[in-house]
């Protein structure tokens, strides 16, 4: 069936052609923030400590030892940053629930106190329009949890499910998406992998059993969602890069392959096919034990779309050990140090289009750090607009070539605490100071703003 479009106008970087992009009327614009990253009042209205909460007062993980406590003080500017929502003219926000808010020791009673701030968030987004999409893990676990194994033992995914069906039922339909975790190989591997996200564990091989159990809460989450019989969608979000190998040669594409198992297939495999990918004998070996039947049929229940987080692309090649490694950025670099690979986004979903098959897809995270400033009441970050210009162009290709996605999130909203890097990298579309609290749009989001007005809404 062909769709009904509308035209704007995108001045386009970097790419053939015209300028005049399509999509859908009923293509969702949004933008997006983390509790962790954005809340703060970390100690109020009964949460409970998470395990980013031990980790950033662990002294040496997190840049000048900054941590969440206060962050963006959403928690209490919320109405504030909705209103600003509202001014951009987005149509829907993607946030994050706090796990330890609703239950502070993982388990047991709900803190009323908690839910309550969702259930207002949700009310204000519903009040000006905006259609909310709540993510149920952004990687803050209950300290309480982690204290008993965290993602290594297998109870916590059952947690997890009682956690998840209670916010399916206390929120119900009024969130419109629901994602289940965001971006579980961070999880994994940056939590337990090489340590340099919390609870901060380095051991490879258990990582690949968090993954496991990461894997296995969102399906048993999904698992309540059905038995629940809401209207809304619910799916689950993946940050994937395309592996690109450095040469032709059999080495680098074998080496481009390993690289893609490990950081896409590993989950994208067990979601949509039901199994582990095949081709890396000394993963499956190392997750083996963990596995049990049935395991796989839940991880692999039909989700109603998929979020892709994309940021850039990787360039390997063999490191003539059966391994791979990456090479030095080939382009422009963010504040991250990440390549500016608009061209890796069309790629990357075209490929997961034709290997996965016809989900509805989300970018449900895109956007760049700049070391951005205030002058004169004013930021002007002229590179994270041309970036967010160039991936908007990649998006309209997409679904020139009929690949079915859905919708854009920018991230982020606000600056905010980025992990590991404290307060020191700045993704936002508006600038925060984080001692007065003072919101102030950016030039990109001045921008965004301009581009949805273009859009004929229908």
């Amino acid at each position: 069936m062909q769709c009904i479009c509308c035209p704007t106008r995108l001045e386009k970087y970097g790419v053939e052609g015209d300028d005049t992009v399509n999509f859908p009327k009923d293509f969702k614009w949004g933008t997006a923030t983390a509790s962790y990253q954005i809340e703060g009042a970390a100690h109020e209205d009964g949460r409970g400590e998470s395990i980013w909460d031990r980790f950033s007062r662990t002294p040496g993980k997190v840049l000048n030892g900054h941590t969440g406590d206060v962050a963006c003080n959403h928690y209490h500017l919320y109405k504030e940053d909705v209103a600003i929502m509202k001014e951009l003219g987005v149509d829907s926000y993607r946030f994050s629930i706090a796990w330890p808010r609703i239950y502070p020791n993982g388990t047991g009673q709900i803190n009323r106190k908690g839910l309550d701030f969702y259930k207002r968030l949700v009310e204000e987004l519903l009040e000006k329009g905006i259609e909310p999409a709540a993510t149920l893990y952004h990687w803050d676990l209950p300290q309480a949890l982690e204290d008993k194994g965290g993602w290594l033992k297998r109870d916590t995914a059952r947690y997890f499910q009682d956690y998840a069906a209670a916010m399916f039922r206390e929120l119900g339909d009024t969130v419109k998406q629901w994602i289940t975790l965001n971006e579980p190989w961070c999880s994994a591997f940056l939590g337990y992998g090489n340590g340099v996200h919390a609870p901060g564990k380095s051991d490879f091989n258990s990582h690949l059993h968090a993954a496991h159990h990461l894997l296995l809460a969102h399906g048993l989450a999904l698992q309540a969602y059905r038995e629940l019989n809401l209207k809304s969608e619910v799916g689950i979000t993946l940050n994937l890069a395309p592996q690109y190998p450095a040469s032709d040669s059999a080495q680098d594409q074998a080496a481009a392959r390993k690289a893609d198992g490990f950081q896409n297939r590993w989950y994208l495999d067990p979601l949509f096919r039901g199994f582990y990918p095949q081709d890396m004998p000394e993963f499956l070996a190392a997750v083996a034990p963990v596995i049990q039947p049935g395991d796989f049929d839940l991880i692999s229940g039909a989700v109603d779309f998929l979020g892709i987080n994309y940021y850039s692309r990787s360039v390997v090649r063999s490191d003539g050990q059966g391994g791979y490694e990456a090479l030095p950025p080939q382009g422009p670099v963010t504040h991250m140090g990440w390549e500016v690979y608009p061209q890796g986004l069309y790629d990357l979903l075209v490929r997961v289009h034709e290997d996965y098959g016809p989900i509805p897809l989300y970018i449900t995270e895109n956007g760049a750090a700049y070391p951005d400033q205030v002058e004169q009441g004013r930021v002007h970050d002229p590179e994270r607009t041309a970036y967010l210009q160039q991936h908007f162009a990649q998006a309209t290709k997409l679904i020139e070539a009929g690949v079915p996605l859905k919708g854009f999130y920018v991230w982020s909203l606000l600056d905010n605490f980025e992990w590991a890097f404290g307060y020191e990298r700045r993704f936002g579309i508006v600038y925060v100071d984080f001692e007065t609290q003072e919101r102030i749009i950016k030039d990109s989001g001045r921008w965004y703003q301009s581009f949805l007005k273009g859009l004929a809404r229908g």
